[in-house]
């Protein structure tokens, strides 16, 4: 039998400040991704004038995106966010098709990768960390020095986060603030001297090359938003604990959306700073696709590997707290809905943390990690994780007409324009993807689709009992 939201809050410590949501927020989408992806971003634009584009275009739909959600997170702050969204928009089953594949690729997937993200960084300084290190076993079936520290990883940031949620929220606006501070402090850097001649004629000579402004620069755009889409992505676990920020119907809009604009600033000025500072050839062909360590070498010299090599692992360990902090609450609430583990469903008496959900959440993602198909993984999700983006902001518009008397103590910018501009953009990236990169969307569809015979499974499961 389903639980009241009420039942489902219960219990729930109310330990986040305004500055706490907003660093959940700045702190779960500033993972590694904005240090690597321009490359091969600019390698599918190759131009100049796309690659600041598609990061602009990424940052607007984002923006509006947290911006429309804020209203469905101020008139249903609760544990869980976009699942409850969902599931009070469109049914159960809509709501543990999210919850589903959040669980078995989005969230455990991303934590899986940001882990080895930061032991890879590592291994700059501690070279015995390295992925051609097997300690025990060869290939797929053995276990590198890499995968060891990332497990390592995953297992420190639960044990934490299993000590409630003010420690949780400490670490993570600690390291939000350290991240974000070296962020700035690269953007900073390169407008004081990160201009060079060479990338100065390279790029600024024929800023927009290979634009005709027809289909065929939307199309490279859209299709090249993946990287940028996923760098920008996870602004919304801040829903995910709702019922535990303080004043709920004020803070949560707003820090989805100050803490959206804030990356989204940072990563426009970046990607400027990138091309200030290296000509196209050089961020396409950056050595492992590293564009930020180029970038910052070019500034600093060879010091600068180890100083990103630095901020990487503090941006990515950061980023694996807030999504480990953050995804165990959906779990919980799906649980406490009778479509999860019920004992997921329970919290620890003394912190009043969900700690079996934050266990289980860890136990996937190691495997994930031990496996090394968590890249694969997530490159195939991309597609579900937008089509859940639409189809909560879709909600929105259904639940304007089937509870117009529900309290909304804030109402989305631009309604209806904004989120309709927002579904039609969404939906044409999503067409894009389908045509030019179906090995990205199929796959996808596939692992949330299995979810249907689970979801009645489990729903005949607990008639039963």
């Amino acid at each position: 039998m389903a639980t009241t939201r009420t039942d489902v809050d219960a219990g729930l410590v109310k330990g986040l400040g305004a500055m706490d949501a907003t660093t959940l927020v700045v702190g779960s989408m500033i993972g590694s991704g904005i240090f690597i992806v321009a490359a091969d971003i600019g390698r599918q634009v190759n131009s100049p004038g796309l690659l600041l584009m598609t990061w602009i275009a990424t940052a607007a739909l984002t923006l509006i995106a947290a911006l429309s959600y804020g209203e469905l997170a101020a008139m249903m702050p609760h544990a869980g966010g976009q699942y409850v969204y969902l599931r009070e928009s469109f049914g159960p089953l809509a709501g543990f098709l999210y919850g589903w594949t959040l669980f078995l690729v989005i969230q455990t997937g991303t934590i899986a990768a940001v882990a080895v993200a930061f032991a890879k960084f590592l291994g700059v300084f501690v070279p015995w960390v390295s992925a051609g290190n097997h300690l025990v076993g060869t290939g797929r079936f053995g276990l590198t020095a890499q995968q060891l520290v990332a497990i390592l990883v995953v297992i420190a940031l639960t044990a934490i986060n299993a000590r409630g949620i003010r420690t949780g929220a400490m670490v993570q606006n600690i390291f939000t603030f350290a991240k974000t501070a070296a962020l700035l402090g690269l953007v900073v850097l390169g407008f004081v001297v990160g201009r060079t001649p060479e990338a100065a004629a390279a790029n600024f000579t024929d800023f927009w090359r290979n634009a005709s402004w027809d289909f065929h620069t939307i199309r490279l755009v859209g299709v090249a938003m993946v990287g940028s889409l996923f760098s920008s992505d996870a602004w919304n676990n801040v829903t995910f604990t709702g019922a535990e920020v303080r004043n709920p119907r004020r803070n949560l809009p707003l820090a989805l959306g100050l803490g959206v604009a804030i990356v989204s600033a940072l990563y426009i000025a970046t990607n400027y700073i990138y091309l200030n500072a290296l000509p196209l050839a050089a961020i396409q062909n950056a050595a492992e696709d590293r564009v930020a360590t180029a970038a910052a070498a070019v500034m600093l010299g060879p010091v600068a590997v180890q100083l990103m090599a630095a901020a990487i692992m503090i941006s990515t360990f950061g980023c694996a707290n807030g999504l480990i902090l953050a995804g165990a609450r959906v779990y919980y609430a799906m649980a406490l809905d009778g479509l999860f583990f019920r004992r997921v469903a329970t919290l620890h008496p003394r912190t009043h943390a969900p700690v079996f959900s934050l266990v289980l959440q860890s136990v996937w993602a190691i495997l994930l990690t031990l496996s090394g198909s968590y890249s694969d993984l997530l490159d195939y999700v991309i597609f579900a994780v937008l089509l859940f983006y639409i189809l909560t902001i879709a909600g929105i518009f259904r639940l304007r007409r089937t509870r117009p008397d529900a309290e909304r103590p804030y109402r989305a910018v631009g309604y209806p324009v904004l989120p309709a501009a927002y579904i039609a953009a969404a939906g044409l990236i999503e067409i894009l993807l389908l045509l030019y990169k179906p090995s990205y969307t199929w796959p996808g569809l596939i692992i949330v689709l299995l979810g249907v015979p689970v979801y009645f499974l489990w729903r005949k499961k607990e008639v039963r009992a």
